[in-house]
């Protein structure tokens, strides 16, 4: 099962219409792009696909689509989080939340910023509710509360249902750290495009990635490249480190949605509180995507 994680996996947006509808023919056009620029597997509603501002039947609309659309050619991540445990494992417990998909991704709880025994027993409790296995996810500049590496090991090694993290906490020693102490088989993960070299050269196994969403081939190549040499692979990073920079310059998801709508797969439309990528945002972006080729 583990294996089935590795490399690249994609965390798709949601695109919307001129009247902020989802717009599933651009979602559909996105789906094929990055199965064709050979993303490993697709990751369903989490943070970079607005989920906060979808609502309850969009979830529901979009999963399906994805489903549908993917047709069983890739593995399927679905976003399922929350700050309330109680309402996160009830939804967890409904078959229908997460039928067709073959894993959960689950990000810290937020707001509530909860102690790391608090994140050790809000684990314990996802992974008992879960009927698939749980990736954890570890993004503390969106959370307000940083997962240390104790906590992440000792959940790896007490909670079986938990087969890996996705680590956005920023420092490569922690993520170290949890590479050394985690059980074999543990899969550890970039939740951060620009940390992806770094990790793999240390040991990690691949990543979570906006910046696939646009340039899922170079991107994908980079990745896999890595895992026979990671010099060969810093090459090709050279050549996307200015369009990552951007798609963060004015936030996520703004900055990889005005990359997309440069290259025509779908608007840059985001939901408030986002707002749209600047004019000049999309002048640099169109300079950078051009110099890529």
């Amino acid at each position: 099962m583990e294996s089935r994680f590795k490399g690249v996996g994609v965390a798709l947006v949601t695109p919307f219409d001129g009247d902020g509808r989802v717009d599933f023919e651009a979602l559909g056009r996105l789906v094929e792009s990055v199965t064709a620029g050979g993303v490993d597997y697709l990751v369903v509603l989490g943070t970079t696909a607005e989920t906060p501002t979808l609502s309850q039947d969009e979830r529901v609309r979009v999963a399906a689509f994805i489903k549908e659309k993917n047709a069983g050619r890739l593995p399927l991540v679905i976003g399922k989080g929350g700050n309330d445990t109680a309402k996160l494992c009830e939804e967890l417990r409904d078959p229908a939340s997460t039928a067709g998909f073959d894993a959960v991704l689950s990000v810290t709880p937020y707001y509530n910023k909860p102690s790391q025994e608090g994140l050790f027993r809000h684990y314990r409790a996802v992974a008992e509710a879960s009927p698939l296995p749980v990736i954890l996810y570890n993004v503390p500049s969106r959370t307000g509360v940083n997962m240390s590496a104790e906590t992440t090991i000792r959940i790896a090694r007490e909670v079986p249902n938990v087969i890996g993290v996705k680590e956005a906490c920023g420092e490569i020693s922690q993520m170290q750290d949890i590479i050394k102490g985690a059980p074999e088989g543990f899969l550890i993960l970039s939740g951060d495009d620009a940390m992806t070299l770094p990790l793999i050269s240390v040991g990690g196994h691949g990543v979570i990635s906006v910046l696939a969403n646009a340039l899922p081939e170079p991107f994908c190549r980079m990745v896999h490249t890595a895992a026979s040499s990671v010099a060969k692979a810093q090459a090709v990073w050279a050549d996307l480190e200015d369009v990552c920079h951007l798609l963060f310059a004015e936030g996520n998801p703004a900055g990889v949605k005005t990359a997309l709508a440069v290259k025509g797969i779908c608007r840059a439309d985001v939901r408030l509180p986002l707002v749209e990528g600047s004019s000049r945002l999309r002048e640099a972006m169109q300079k950078a995507l051009e110099a890529v080729g």
